[in-house]
């Protein structure tokens, strides 16, 4: 919940900078609702997708206040992030929930990142790995089979607090999560990429993104300035 117009000039410093010095990944922007259609526009052309947040699992109906799909396309998004731990924890989002959510994206025609992770309790039990693969094949539905999805690991206790696992944990808690999408999609789990949320900054990107089944980064506060992001970019 950060952004305002204001927001647009980071979204076109970054473009200048993405064209300029072109990047082995591919970069997305994932602005609130309002500014989706504004910045689907400033960045056609450019090197940078535009996703959502979030999405409903309804195609359309008498649910006010709910975002489908179907409206983030009309507004320019390709993509959009689901089961985030924020929604998961702040809005009681289950992973049935996520599952029909990812269901609704692709039906639509949405590129879904699909976000699992685990509370600092969870990690100080040891139950990490069990409790991520239970979240990865309760949240992602067959029917992703045949098209792109993204998988985003976000230990909730690193998110936002300067905290970050040993790289030795996050390529632990990857090689799970790719065990289980090889077991649940084949070939398809082999491709689809594992990015690591969770107090990405300019200072760790390199050494976190350097780990084994780590494919690129999903990435809070540093992306909401163009100066802070960039770097991050630079180093996948």
């Amino acid at each position: 919940m950060n952004g305002v117009e204001a927001s647009l000039d980071e979204a076109r410093t970054l473009a200048a900078l993405v064209d300029d010095h072109p990047p082995a990944a591919r970069v997305a922007l994932c602005p609130p609702f309002t500014l989706i259609a504004r910045m689907a526009d400033l960045l056609a052309g450019s090197g940078i997708l535009v996703g959502g947040q979030d999405c409903s699992d309804k195609p359309s109906g008498a649910f006010t206040g709910d975002i489908s799909s179907e409206m983030l396309i009309d507004a320019g998004a390709r993509l959009v992030i689901l089961g985030h731990s924020e929604r998961r924890r702040g809005h009681g989002e289950s992973d049935r929930l996520v599952a029909a959510k990812v269901e609704a994206a692709v039906s639509a025609g949405l590129e879904p990142i699909v976000c699992v992770g685990e509370n600092l309790a969870e990690r100080r039990a040891g139950e990490a790995i069990a409790l991520v693969d239970r979240q990865v094949r309760a949240s992602l539905p067959q029917s992703l089979r045949g098209h792109p999805f993204t998988l985003a690991y976000e230990p909730v206790w690193a998110i936002g607090s300067g905290l970050v696992p040993e790289t030795a944990e996050i390529e632990a808690v990857h090689g799970a999560i790719r065990r289980a999408l090889c077991e649940m999609f084949g070939v398809d789990g082999e491709a689809a990429p594992i990015l690591y949320g969770g107090s990405v900054s300019r200072d760790n990107a390199a050494q976190i993104l350097g780990a084994r089944e780590v494919g690129g980064a999903l990435v809070g506060g540093a992306s909401l300035k163009a100066a802070t992001f960039a770097p991050i970019i630079r180093a996948m």
